[in-house]
């Protein structure tokens, strides 16, 4: 009998790829080409929440560019620490709808679990970058008070796995959920709303897969793409393998000024994005969380933009323009009826 080769205990390609992320903006600007802009950045914002990146989301960015769309959602700027009225820590009211460790549940049907604090790259737009995860993540106590808190509640039938982000977490971390929730026989639906595919694809691993494919429930994966040059052909690869899988691949995007607050780029991302086999869902307004406000569209520019995304696209490539209001019952629509802000050429 040939003896079993010994283990290696080599980390997996994404988790390689994930500890040599870009950390120091000074060597970001570098790699770009942009050293004579550093005086531009903060400190004590990166100090306040870290740069992360990975490279291969640098590698997407335009060389020599200041103003490139990728490079704006990441690189830390002395406009996130100036005050602005009406942006706080809790901008979507996560605190007040706490329903276990680790557990949010504002809608009706719908649980989120908040499965980990980690995420590949830190968006500085985040509305959850100030969130205490040291004390609320659901993964604690091996998703023991999460599940419960599910269970106890038949009118869930649908579970959100959020963070941080879930794929940040090892395979096998989920799958211990999943067999969990398993159990828990009014759960249908399975949501993951995940930026890693976009800016770490290694992820899209063999056992990942193998894992979604498993499930016993109907799958959506929310993917989160804010411009069309976040997509390549390692991306595309990534969509197409989590397609195999029988989920269903929705984009949410958020509306930044800077990034991608002109009808082309709109467009423009909704085409690549289908083209990649990805559904565009919600186009957010931004969440007015405190450092954020530099990227914030005002609310008639944003109309104005749908109104012409609709006049030019197939109904399938326009996303709901959206804002999360702490309280509310679900989204709020903004160009829905009853609203009251219905731009005429659309009404």
């Amino acid at each position: 009998m040939i003896p079993a080769a010994p283990l290696t205990m080599q980390p997996r390609r994404w988790q390689q790829a994930w500890r040599e992320a870009v950390r120091d903006p000074r060597e970001l600007l570098d790699l770009l080409g942009l050293g004579n802009i550093a005086p531009g950045v903060s400190a004590e914002a990166a100090a306040q929440f870290p740069l992360r990146v990975p490279r291969s989301f640098v590698a997407r960015m335009r060389q020599g560019d200041p103003h490139d769309p990728l490079l704006r959602q990441v690189l830390p700027l002395d406009a996130e620490m100036r005050p602005v009225p009406g942006f706080s820590l809790d901008a979507v009211g996560d605190g007040a709808a706490k329903a276990g460790h680790g557990v949010i549940h504002k809608y009706q049907g719908r649980a989120l679990l908040v499965t980990t604090g980690s995420c590949a790259v830190h968006c500085r737009y985040c509305f959850r970058r100030h969130f205490p995860y040291a004390e609320e993540t659901a993964a604690a106590n091996g998703w023991r008070e999460a599940v419960a808190a599910i269970a106890a509640d038949t009118s869930i039938d649908e579970v959100l796995l959020s963070g941080g982000d879930p794929l940040s977490l090892a395979t096998a971390k989920l799958v211990e959920l999943a067999d969990a929730l398993r159990a828990i026989p009014h759960v249908r639906r399975l949501r993951i709303h995940t930026r890693l595919p976009i800016v770490l694809p290694e992820r899209v691993d063999a056992e990942l897969c193998a894992w979604l494919a498993a499930l016993p429930w109907p799958v959506a994966i929310v993917v989160h793409v804010n411009h069309a040059h976040e997509f390549d052909a390692d991306v595309d690869s990534a969509m197409r393998a989590l397609r195999d899988t029988g989920a269903v691949l929705l984009n949410q995007a958020v509306l930044l000024r800077g990034v991608n607050d002109d009808v082309d780029t709109l467009a423009g991302l909704a085409e690549r994005g289908f083209a990649a086999g990805v559904l565009p869902y919600y186009l957010h307004q931004l969440d007015r969380v405190a450092g954020a406000a530099h990227f914030e569209v005002d609310d008639a520019t944003a109309l104005a933009l749908h109104a012409a995304l609709v006049a030019r696209q197939s109904g399938y490539l326009v996303p709901r323009l959206v804002r999360e209001v702490a309280g509310d019952a679900s989204k709020r629509s903004m160009t829905g009826p009853g609203d009251g802000r219905i731009p005429p050429s659309v009404a």
